[in-house]
C-alpha cells in the first residue's frame, strides 16, 4: 500500500537530511554570541548591542548589492574571533545550529590568517576550530542530532599567504580538514595569483575549491578551472553568461559552460547570498533554475547564515516556492552535494545509503 508523501513545508524540509558544502564560519556567528564576545574582549565597534537590531543591521548591509560592501560586515565577526576560547565557542555553536537544521554533513570554511591579530598562530587557530567542531558534534549528538563537520582552510585572495594556508590544509588533512579555498573580492585578484599554492596542492593530491564566478564573470571561472585546477566552484553563478537562448528558446551552451556540465564540476550555489551581492536579481530569477533544468552539478548552500539571515531549510524552502520543486528535486540537490564532498568515496557512499536516501524515502512516500 503506497504511503502518502509528507507535505513539503519549512518544518518537513528541516527534518530532511541536508548536505552543506559552502558555509563560512565567520559568517554564521549567533548575534547574541557576537555581542557577548565583544563585551568580553573589549571590542567596541558593533553597530548595536541588541541581538535583533544587530541581526537586522547585518541583513541590511548584506542587501547592498555590492560584494565589497557585503564583505565589510565580516570585520565585526572576525574582530571578536581572535582567541582560542572564542573560536571554540563559535565553531561549536556552528555545528549545533547546522545539526538542528537537519544538516548531516558540512564543510565549513574559515581563513586562519584572519584570526592571528592577537596571540594565536596559524596552527593554534586551526586546532581551536577543530576542537570546537568536535565539541559541537558531541553536543549535537546529545541533543539527538548526528552530524559530521569538516573544515576548509581559506586563503584571502588579496593577500600573499596562500602557500602557507595550503601547506596547513595538507598538514591537517588527517584531522578533519577537508581541503583548501581562496575567497575575497574577485575583481582585480584573479585566482592565478595563487598558482604556487594550487600546484602544491595538486602535487599533494589535496582537494580545493575556488570562489569564482560570483563578483566577476567567466574569466574568473575559466582561470579557476583551466589554470588552477579547482575541484569545485564556489558559487559559479556567472556560468550562466555562457548560456544563450536560440530563437526557439532552446538553451545553447558555450564551450566553458559545456565543459563545466560535461565534467560534472560542482557549483556551490547560495541563492540568498547571490541576490544580496547582486549576482542574481531574485530567487525566482536565479540561474539555479535553468542550471538545474540543464542538469549541471548544482548544490544548495548558505554561504553566510548571519549576513543572509538564512539556513539550509530556508534556502531549500525558497527554491521550492520559486521553482515548484518537490522532494525529488531536494533529494537531487542533496545527493549532488554529498557526491561532491571532499570525503573518501566509501564514506560518502555510506552517508548516501544509510542517511540521505532513507531520509528522503520516508518523506516522499
Amino acid at each position: 500500500m503506497p504511503v502518502n508523501p509528507t507535505a513539503l513545508t519549512a518544518d518537513s524540509i528541516r527534518s530532511a537530511p541536508k548536505v552543506l558544502l559552502h558555509d563560512h564560519l565567520d559568517g554564521g556567528v549567533r548575534p547574541a554570541t557576537l555581542i557577548e564576545l565583544a563585551q568580553q574582549t573589549g571590542y567596541g565597534l558593533l553597530p548595536s548591542t541588541d541581538p535583533v537590531e544587530l541581526a537586522r543591521w547585518f541583513s541590511e548591509s548584506a542587501y547592498s548589492g555590492s560584494l565589497e560592501r557585503y564583505l565589510e560586515t565580516f570585520l565585526h565577526t572576525v574582530g571578536v574571533m581572535q582567541s582560542r576560547e572564542a573560536l571554540i565557542r563559535v565553531a561549536s555553536e556552528c555545528v549545533q545550529d547546522l545539526a538542528a537544521d537537519g544538516v548531516v554533513y558540512a564543510e565549513v570554511r574559515f581563513a586562519p590568517e584572519l584570526h592571528v591579530e592577537q596571540s594565536l598562530d596559524l596552527d593554534e587557530v586551526v586546532q581551536a576550530v577543530l576542537d570546537g567542531f568536535a565539541a559541537g558534534t558531541q553536543a549535537a549528538a546529545a541533543a539527538g542530532h548526528m552530524i559530521r563537520v569538516r573544515a576548509l582552510l581559506t586563503a584571502m585572495r588579496h593577500a600573499a599567504r596562500s602557500s602557507e594556508i595550503a601547506a596547513l590544509a595538507v598538514k591537517y588533512r588527517e584531522n578533519e580538514v577537508a581541503g583548501f579555498d581562496i575567497a575575497g573580492a574577485e575583481a582585480g585578484f584573479p585566482p592565478t595569483r595563487h598558482l604556487d599554492a594550487f600546484e602544491y596542492l595538486r602535487r599533494e593530491n589535496a582537494h580545493f575549491t575556488i570562489h569564482a564566478g560570483e563578483g566577476f564573470g567567466l574569466p574568473s571561472i575559466w582561470e579557476a578551472l583551466q589554470w588552477c585546477g579547482a575541484d569545485r566552484l564556489g558559487h559559479g553563478v556567472r556560468i550562466i553568461d555562457d548560456i544563450s537562448l536560440a530563437a526557439d528558446g532552446t538553451p545553447q551552451l558555450g564551450r566553458l559552460a559545456a565543459y563545466v556540465r560535461d565534467k560534472r564540476i560542482p557549483l556551490e550555489m547560495a541563492p540568498t547570498s547571490n541576490v544580496q551581492t547582486g549576482a542574481a536579481e531574485s530567487i525566482a530569477k536565479h540561474p539555479i533554475g535553468l542550471l538545474t533544468e540543464l542538469r549541471f552539478r548544482v548544490t544548495v548552500n548558505t554561504d553566510n547564515r548571519l549576513m543572509s539571515g538564512c539556513t539550509m531549510t530556508s534556502e531549500m524552502t525558497g527554491l521550492a516556492e520559486a521553482f515548484g520543486y518537490g522532494w525529488d528535486d531536494l533529494r537531487w540537490f542533496t545527493l549532488n552535494a554529498m557526491k561532491s564532498a571532499f570525503l573518501p568515496f566509501d564514506e560518502r557512499l555510506a552517508i548516501i545509503d544509510d542517511i540521505i536516501k532513507p531520509g528522503y524515502d520516508s518523506l516522499s512516500g
